[in-house]
């Protein structure tokens, strides 16, 4: 049966370049998961953009001496260009300054305010006295009061995880000028989240199959003791609050109508589909599923604060008002990434930028060692001699070797097309019960989004073709017998086409290849496309995915027939000599800062 399966991706600050970090935490894993469930003939609809408010966005601005929206919107042409690279599917690839993401973020803030669950109170602030302002949280830095970290921020420590109030900070500092703030009166609006404790404890004890990190943290918060947090802040750039008695100089926070981004962009897909209600299926029906791809800094906001919010909501956007939006089906986090055994770190251009390593490599070497590397349950590093052993032994070694030798061999040895099949041999009928069991077993790890063992069991089973391959000899059984010789390459054939349908989730640029090389001529991986749309006057740029035509469940072993025509295939991955580890070791060293 057709499920709706919503795909719901971190927002990243648009004030600086990718890195491969980012990608591997929350930007690879859910494309994997659209794919797939494309594939299966589901209505995935992944969606996500451009964060463009915070106070990330006004440091940079500032920093830069051009106005916020023009400093965010550079970078988020740049998110756009290397998504698209990267073939990250996304629907809807938008941001968060558009008049559709302000309205759905002012509904849901009037929803929490008429139910009750949003209050005002008076708080002490930081202030920058040198600086004539009141400092956002993610604008200070101090010392954490829970594990003694020095460069925590105002709103979380990056080194323990927990939530903060900057003014729990010790030796408090201001990131502009490095002055020493003070504390001063200023009103808010606050989440009530106490108000929901028993409700989301409950709800989160239930989901047993969450990833064991992400449901303890959770639970934990909440056990803990949940308190109220504040939704406006003091600052000019940001979505208005929808009130007439509150000051101009107040917004929404930006962690509050960040969240709110999976909504609306949700909405925007719709109405860009000419289909304004569309986005119903996912968030109202109760057999849709809606997965949140985010790093594990991010659990709190979407396994706590974003349910809350969502329980807080009730008949938002419906005619009867007795329906609930959606809660989170699973928060897939994962932990982090270092590189060369170090924490990846922008101030000291301690990464790999996405761009960069674009503009030398090809994508899916990168999408490959990212999964099979992934920091899922636990931190992984990222390694420049391990990523080249891995291109080397297994991409070109393993599967590509496997491709060339049957792609090769049938083009030269079978007139360019798949031979006719005789009666299969006993290892032959082996070879193809561990291709059809392959598609049950990675089909559900990756639908539990497990999908580094998803592509361990992929890979597995190429290693077993290869040595199947190497039994049968088909150019040695051609000489003797060549009814068998052309059984076998049928066999090889079909399985080299399986392994194609499992190994595309995760790479989709070489699997298209190999589909044309097979003789196929549909298209597996769709195109993306960055689109401009205009809203009231104002244009902005979006990554639009058009998927390949897909109505059926193609998640099945091959049929490819006998008869049809191969193409001269090409190698699908370039071997990497040895030195490019020591290169880009290299490079990185001579582009980092002192510590």
């Amino acid at each position: 049966m057709t499920e709706h399966i919503g795909i719901f991706v971190a927002w990243p600050y648009a004030n600086g370049p990718l890195h491969v970090g980012h990608i591997a935490g929350a930007y690879l894993p859910p494309d994997i998961y659209a794919r797939y469930h494309r594939m299966r003939g589901n209505k995935a609809l992944m969606v996500s953009g451009s964060d463009s408010h915070g106070t990330p966005i006004t440091v940079g601005a500032a920093q830069a001496g051009v106005p916020p929206r023009q400093f965010f919107e550079q970078w988020h042409e740049t998110f756009l260009d290397s998504f698209k690279q990267l073939g990250i599917s996304f629907d809807l690839f938008t941001h968060t300054d558009t008049r559709n993401h302000h309205q759905v973020a002012q509904d849901i803030f009037v929803a929490l305010l008429e139910n009750g669950y949003l209050y005002r109170e008076t708080q002490q602030q930081l202030y920058s006295q040198t600086e004539d302002r009141f400092l956002p949280d993610r604008d200070v830095e101090g010392t954490c009061p829970h594990c003694g970290y020095e460069e925590a921020r105002g709103d979380q420590c990056d080194n323990c995880g927990r939530l903060l109030d900057a003014l729990e900070l010790i030796d408090p500092r201001s990131k502009g000028d490095g002055s020493t703030p003070i504390a001063r009166e200023t009103e808010h609006y606050f989440l009530d989240l106490p108000a929901f404790s028993e409700r989301l404890e409950q709800w989160i004890e239930g989901q047993e199959y969450w990833r064991t990190n992400v449901r303890h943290w959770a639970l934990g918060m909440i056990r803990e003791g949940l308190q109220g947090r504040p939704i406006t802040r003091d600052l000019s750039w940001g979505i208005p609050v929808p009130l007439e008695d509150w000051g101009a100089d107040k917004v929404l926070y930006v962690w509050f109508e960040a969240v709110i981004g999976y909504l609306s962009a949700s909405v925007e897909w719709a109405k860009n589909q000419g289909e304004p209600d569309a986005w119903q299926a996912w968030w109202y029906d109760p057999s849709a599923r809606g997965s949140y791809f985010v790093g594990k800094d991010n659990i709190p906001f979407h396994a706590v604060i974003w349910p809350a919010m969502l329980l807080g909501t009730e008949h938002l956007y419906t005619d009867d008002g007795s329906q609930q939006l959606n809660l989170p089906y699973d928060v897939p986090a994962n932990e982090h990434l270092t590189l060369e055994n170090q924490p990846m770190s922008t101030s000291r251009n301690w990464a790999v930028w996405l761009p960069d390593y674009l503009e030398r490599y090809d994508p899916d070497p990168l999408r490959y060692y990212l999964t099979i590397a992934a920091p899922e349950g636990r931190d992984a590093d990222f390694s420049w001699s391990e990523f080249v052993r891995r291109n080397n032994d297994e991409l070109v070694a393993t599967w590509g070797n496997l491709v060339n030798r049957v792609l090769n061999f049938a083009h030269s040895r079978f007139g360019a097309q798949v031979p006719a099949r005789g009666e299969f041999s006993e290892t032959d009928k082996d070879i193809l019960n561990q291709v059809e069991a392959a598609f049950d077993t990675v089909g559900q790890l990756l639908d539990e989004a497990k999908f580094k063992a998803a592509l361990t069991e992929a890979l597995a089973l190429a290693h077993a073709a290869n040595r199947w391959l190497d039994d049968r000899a088909p150019w040695l059984l051609i000489k003797e017998d060549r009814e068998a010789a052309a059984t076998a390459v049928y066999v090889a054939l079909s399985v080299v086409d399986s392994l194609k349908t499992l190994l595309y989730p995760f790479l989709p640029f070489t699997c298209q290849e190999l589909n044309m090389y097979l003789g196929y001529d549909d298209d597996l991986k769709g195109e993306l496309t960055i689109e401009a749309f205009e809203e009231d006057g104002v244009t902005h740029e979006a990554l639009v995915y058009a998927p390949a035509e897909v109505s059926i469940d193609r998640w099945q072993p091959s049929q490819l027939p006998a008869g049809q025509a191969l193409r001269k295939p090409e190698p699908l991955f370039k071997k990497l000599d040895t030195s490019v580890a020591d290169e880009e070791l290299e490079r990185l060293e001579e582009q980092a800062a002192p510590a």
